[in-house]
């Protein structure tokens, strides 16, 4: 007998019906309303639902812990909350592909145009950005809120100009 993922949901929407995006739409405003750690499962027999699932988990920190097919077609999908949720960003910078200290220069310059208190997603592939970005925050009016890796070798930073540091 193979190994049986039992995994019980907290919240079930049953989407079926709805084409792309209502599914993603209706699991992120759920999702909202649980609590780290809690399970929702989605059901959708949208043919789009896993791929907008599948590119949507990666900019959240939330997980897709099983995925199949129920009875009659439609996709279930169990996405469990995480547990700390990613900044607010108003910009995207995505630099992969560039060399250090590309990244960092170019996040500077939009930075520099953005107000107070916003947050800049930075990616990069480049070996040397964590480092790099530690150190240029540590002695700039920006602070780094956050930092993963969302890819193998690709990594997200929230950069946040800190009104608290601007001017000292």
């Amino acid at each position: 007998m193979g190994n049986l993922l039992v995994i019980d949901a907290n919240v079930t929407l049953d989407l079926t019906g709805l084409s792309c995006p209502h599914p993603l739409l209706g699991a992120r405003k759920v999702l909202g309303e649980l609590k780290p750690g809690e399970v929702l499962l989605l059901i959708s027999d949208c043919p789009g639902t896993q791929d907008d699932l599948f590119s949507w988990i990666k900019l959240t920190d939330n997980e897709l812990v099983k995925s199949s097919k129920n009875t009659d077609g439609a996709g279930e999908y169990f996405i469990r909350k995480g547990k700390h949720s990613l900044p607010t960003f108003q910009v995207t910078l995505d630099m992969r592909g560039a060399v250090c200290p590309g990244p960092i220069i170019e996040a500077r310059k939009i930075l520099r145009s953005m107000q107070p208190d916003e947050v800049l997603r930075l990616i990069s592939s480049c070996n040397a950005a964590r480092d790099d970005v530690n150190a240029w925050v540590r002695n700039s009016e920006y602070t780094l809120l956050k930092s993963r890796e969302i890819d193998p070798g690709v990594l997200e930073f929230y950069l946040k100009k800190d009104s608290a540091k601007i001017g000292k």
